[in-house]
């Protein structure tokens, strides 16, 4: 029996050496040189059934032993930190997404934002910053978009030059190229945290009020069904993961998502995605195929990633018909415009149906509104809690419960305001009773300042 071959002495199996120069003190060029010619020596010799019976953390020990080895017999000079960099930096583009995975280790970047190979920008803090973090081509970014997009069994090519997608750990990806992205590919990536961010945590952020994150705990418990409405990057998701947090552990949920991105805890979790059509334009499964697919899964309740077109009928449908406690997002930058988006998006499945019947079904569906947004800081703070009271004639009737007051901007920038109760008691209450959640009536007392 032949004794096993080592991932090394595969690599170690062929001629791996370059020109011979000596490169001290290297510049960026000659950098991004040296790593291309190491990487495609690597390449050219990995064994790809070996690597898969190693782990992660012996394939990282097996390359960086090789380039090791390679840089010797390439007489190539540089420092220990270059050398370390240089390692690190093949490693993670055999075994992650290049020069993007310092960015994704970094838990402050919320956004990373790759406009073309040679300039990427991130979020902390809601601010953007230029990083000095580049990719060598237009190749390049695309080996690394291509890499992120067939991992969730998508593509990308110039039939079909746009593409959401995830990574991993749950983060959204967008990708746009030639001939739609005029200057080469351009890829955004939003964050989300390794350790989803809880009721507490907005509060201590201020976002919101411990008033406001007790009604909202409420809600979640007394299976009020809630649309979270929002700008783009206004915590929508967020918001939601959090609400969601305390679904009971005994009810089953289903989740219908674009791109795969809440994080729910509990454990009878069904989780469904999109797919897009295939090359030949077939294929396509949509939201709302899979919203109706989901009625018959027999759920409990059913979140919506975000309603976005004529699935928001369904979604009522589900809402009015004993899903209760269902939740969804909505790209909107008031509560009131969240419910003439719905009814904008009913009339896509349903041209024929009143006005006032689709107003009906809204106002019996949705018992609260909650309105979040970014502040010009890049704070994001919720900005309203209203709750959905019925008809009033043909037009939906809400009461705002909590609201944030801006009273102005410091000099450094920072929005200045403070949340309150409007005092009004909201028609939930009773709601909250019976399912055994107690809310101090002290809470909706209007804040004196």
């Amino acid at each position: 029996m032949s004794t096993p071959i080592s991932l090394r002495e595969r690599l170690e199996s062929g001629e791996a050496r370059g020109s011979g120069q000596r490169v001290t003190g290297i510049d960026n060029r000659a950098y991004q040189k040296l790593k291309q010619r190491l990487h495609a020596a690597l390449l050219d010799r990995v064994d790809l059934e070996s690597m898969q019976r190693l782990t992660q953390d012996q394939i990282r020990v097996e390359l960086r032993n090789l380039v090791e080895k390679l840089l010797e017999e390439d007489a190539v000079v540089i420092n220990d930190a270059e050398r370390k960099t240089l390692t690190r930096d093949i490693q993670n583009e055999m075994l992650g997404f290049g020069p993007l995975e310092p960015l994704l280790e970094d838990p402050t970047v919320s956004d990373i934002l790759v406009n073309t190979y040679r300039q990427i920008y991130v979020e902390r803090r809601g601010k953007l910053e230029l990083t000095d973090v580049t990719f060598s081509d237009d190749a390049h970014l695309m080996k690394i978009i291509d890499k992120i997009v067939s991992r969730v069994g998508r593509r990308i090519d110039e039939s079909s030059p746009m593409v959401d997608a995830r990574l991993p750990d749950g983060s959204r990806v967008n990708a746009i190229i030639p001939p739609l992205a005029i200057d080469g590919p351009i890829m955004s990536i939003r964050r989300f945290s390794a350790d989803p961010l809880r009721l507490a945590d907005l509060v201590a952020y201020g976002s919101m009020t411990a008033d406001m994150a007790e009604v909202l705990q409420g809600l979640g418990k007394a299976k009020v069904n809630i649309l979270i409405s929002g700008g783009t990057g206004s915590g929508k998701t967020t918001m939601l993961n959090v609400i969601s947090g305390f679904i009971g552990r005994t009810e089953r949920i289903v989740t219908v998502e674009d791109a795969a991105e809440l994080q729910l805890q509990q454990p009878h979790v069904v989780r469904l995605e999109t797919r897009p059509a295939n090359i030949e334009g077939k294929g396509e499964v949509s939201q709302r195929a899979l919203v109706r697919n989901a009625l018959r899964m027999r759920p409990d309740r059913i979140i919506l990633g975000e309603v976005r077109g004529a699935e928001a009928l369904d979604m009522l449908g589900a809402m009015n018909t004993g899903h209760e406690g269902s939740m969804a997002t909505i790209h909107a930058n008031t509560p009131r415009d969240a419910l003439t988006r719905l009814e904008n998006m009913i009339s896509m499945a349903a041209a024929n149906l009143p006005t006032k019947a689709m107003r009906q079904q809204i106002s019996s569906a949705v018992g609260v509104v909650v309105q979040v947004s970014r502040q010009t800081d890049g704070k994001r703070k919720v900005m309203s809690i209203q709750e959905v009271t019925g008809m009033e004639g043909e037009i939906i009737t809400m009461q705002e419960i909590f609201a944030f007051k801006q009273t102005g901007l410091g000099d450094d920038g920072t929005v200045l305001g403070h949340h309150t109760a409007s005092g009004v008691r909201p028609r939930f209450i009773e709601r909250l009773r019976n399912f055994g959640v107690t809310v101090s009536a002290t809470v909706f007392d209007p804040v004196t300042r």
